[in-house]
This record gives structure tokens, sequence and C-alpha cells, in this order.
């Protein structure tokens, strides 16, 4: 299968940063375990009677030391397996993060997680200058996938109504386009997609059954120009002409943050993390959105208040414009946003659950200007946090959270969301 580099302008290199190997329970297969063990790391003393491995849930993880950092991050903050003997002496899931391999039919999509600080800050060569790392991982996933796993049905849009890979492909190329309109402010964007979702949900693209009438190819586009048309007309220009959301769209919106912000594992797991019962206190908190925000993530501070969250952040500078925008167009034309990247979620319900990551980034982007962030740099670390649990965290793949999104939707709640939170 071909890997298409996106149309996006995003830039990676690793920077050393070692941000990675303080934060993620890193799998390990027997293979990969084996050749770890027969490195010879028991010679050094720093090994001694240190695993290098954890067992949780019957499966293998790279054991962490108690500063955090993975048992083979040197303090050069580089990886030692990788510098002794190689990167392909790592697991596999080291080498290829932060890079994302999507099927789409008969090609991969070649993307990018923006939790890493060198993709969100767009620092090294253009993805598109990486096809050949990224033509050995999709090697190894063709080798080693069951069969049929990748040559399978594209999402539905929905219910029962389905498109070819390619229609699929021309939905997400308009919605990506509507992303990337600089005469408009970025929510509006967003809400612009929404608006079109909102029509598109009312169409039957099957033609009844009569192949003629089916809104496939030339169709399709030729609709999609005509919604995005109509959107501009529809949509209000200032998100001040919105309504606000509603008590029921708030509070469910709020739990859903909380799983967006959440950090389980690595040097900056929440302090609300750390046992069932802070868990459920947390939980409790954000539903009543009253007093001080929970610790989910390292980097909140202690006296984060609910209030912060619903103060305007302002104008946002164009660094941060430019980040949204490639973090949202990144996700939508890699298709990430629906189908198994993301808990099996349908095209409409997909591109729902990523317009809901922008007013979560940017509740977060307040409460951390609040204390004391710099509002570029805020936007940055809430992008970065959401970006990190996006089709990733399965609690947001639960059913209880498949509803709690589908109940803003149908509420009416999911534009004036982004409108409130993108003052």
């Amino acid at each position: 299968m071909q890997v298409r580099a996106l149309p996006v302008l995003q830039n990676w290199d690793c920077h050393s940063c070692g941000d990675c190997c303080r934060s993620y329970a890193v799998p390990v297969t027997a293979e990969e375990g084996r050749r770890i063990e027969a490195q010879g790391w028991e010679r050094l003393p720093e090994f001694q009677g240190v695993p290098y491995f954890v067992k949780r849930n019957g499966e293998f993880y790279l054991n962490h030391r108690a500063d955090g950092g993975c048992v083979f991050l040197g303090a050069d903050k580089l990886c030692r397996i990788h510098g002794q003997f190689g990167a392909a002496a790592k697991p596999l899931a080291c080498r290829i993060y932060p890079f994302l391999l999507v099927p789409a039919g008969d090609h991969w999509n070649f993307g990018l997680r923006l939790a890493c600080p060198s993709a969100a800050e767009n620092k090294g060569r253009p993805l598109s200058a990486q096809a050949g790392d990224a033509r050995q991982y999709a090697d190894f996933f063709e080798s080693t996938a069951a069969k049929g796993s990748l040559d399978g049905p594209p999402p539905p849009l929905y219910g029962n109504q389905w498109v070819g890979w390619g229609d699929v492909g021309r939905i997400a190329t308009a919605f990506s386009k509507l992303l990337a309109n600089g005469a408009d402010p970025f929510e509006r964007r967003w809400r612009k997609v929404l608006f079109v979702v909102s029509m598109l949900r009312k169409a039957k693209f099957d033609g009844g059954g009569d192949p003629k009438k089916a809104v496939v190819g030339g169709r399709l586009s030729e609709l999609l120009h005509v919604l995005g048309t109509a959107a501009e007309e529809e949509e209000p220009a200032e998100p001040g002409e919105v309504s606000r959301p509603g008590w029921v769209g708030r509070t469910v919106f709020r739990q859903l943050v909380a799983l967006f912000a959440r950090k389980d594992h690595g040097a900056e797991k929440g302090e609300a993390q750390r046992g069932p019962v802070r868990r459920f206190a947390s939980a409790v908190r954000f539903a009543t959105g009253r007093g001080r925000v929970p610790k989910v993530h390292a980097v909140l501070t202690d006296g984060a208040t609910f209030a912060a969250g619903e103060r305007p952040l302002g104008a946002l500078g164009a660094d941060a414009v430019a980040l949204l925008t490639r973090w949202h167009r990144l996700k939508v034309e890699s298709l990430q946003f629906c189908g198994a990247p993301n808990f099996g979620l349908s095209v409409w319900d997909g591109i729902e659950s990523l317009a809901l990551t922008f007013p979560a980034a940017m509740w977060l982007a307040r409460v951390l200007v609040a204390g004391g962030t710099e509002p570029g740099a805020a936007v940055t670390q809430a992008v970065r946090m959401v970006d990190d649990n996006f089709g990733f965290n399965p609690l947001l793949g639960s059913a209880r959270q498949k509803f709690a999104l589908r109940l803003i939707a149908a509420r009416g709640d999911l534009p004036k969301l982004v409108a409130w939170y993108g003052r």
C-alpha cells in the first residue's frame, strides 16, 4: 500500500527532549523483549536488580525508574538502546512515535501526533521528507496484520449510510478547506464544518436504492460546495452572536474535558489520578464545576479554578491559530477522526468528536493562563494535552462517553461550545 503524505505543511524531527520516554507505558512484544534481554544491560551497575519490564493485565511494558523516566533513558535524555544498538533495536512503539499510519483503502495516510513537543512546535523536516521511515513502518504492519484487516470497508457516514473510500476522502478534503480558511476566526471555521455536518446528516447518500441518484463522486463534491457556501450565510460572523451552551451541555462538556486533560502515566501524571478515591472526587468536581480544578495533569496549578475556564481568552496570536489549524487539518486529512483510529466512530460522529477538542483545548488554555502561563504557550500545552488522549484514551471510546458526545450534538450545544470557548 502506498504511503501518502498529507497536504498540510507539518514538520517534525526528534529533538531528544525525553518527553515521550517519561510519559508513556510502552508495550513490548515477546520478540522485542528477548532482543533487549540479549543486549547485556545486566553487566552495568545501574541495571543491577532493576527489571527491564513490568507486566500489567497480561502484557509487558518497559519499566520506569523512580524519577518517571524509562529504564533505558540516559542522563543526556537519549535512549541508551538507540545509542548502543541503533534505532531498529528499540521497540516499535518507540520507533514510530509520534507518527501515525492510518489505512484508507488502497493506501496509508501518514500523519502525526501533536502530543510531542517538537510536533506541536512544528520543528524539523517536513513529513514528506520522511516517507522512507514511514514506508518501513507500513511494511511491518502489512506483514503482521491479520488477513483482510487493512482492506476493510470505510467507516459509515452514520447508521447504514455508506460511501466509498474516495468519497470519504472528498468529505475530509472539504472539511479541511473550511478549517484552512484564514478569512474566518478559527472557532467560526469549526461552526461552518458543524453546519455542513448537520445538513449532511439529513441526506440519503444511497439514492434510495437507485444508483443513478446516489450522492457520490462529482455529485457529492457539488453538494459539499453548496453547503460550504450556505454555511457562510448561516453562521454568525462573531461568537458573541451565538447563544451560550445550556447547563446540560456545559456539565457534560466538563466531564469530557477531564478525560481529554488527564495524564495517567509518567512524570506528568496528575495527582488526582492517584487512587480510586481521588479519581472519584475528581469526577464529582468536574461535574459540579465549582472551586478548584483537580490536578488531572501535573501542569495544572494548585490554584486553578473552574471560574477561570469561563473567562474569555481573547484574540489568539498568529502562531496559536497556525497550530490549531495544523492540528485539526492533520486529524481530518489523515482520517484519524473516525473508524478504527477513533474507537469505531462513524464519519459524522467522528468529526463532531474532533470538533469538541477545540473548546476542550481552549478551556484548558484559559485555566493555564490563569495560573500564569503566557497565552501562546498555554494554547500549545493545551493542544498537546488533548491530542495525547484523542483517539488513544480508552475511556473516550466507552459507551458512556460516546453517548455524552451524541447528547451534546443532539441538543445543539456543540457549535455553541465552540463559539463560547473560542471567544
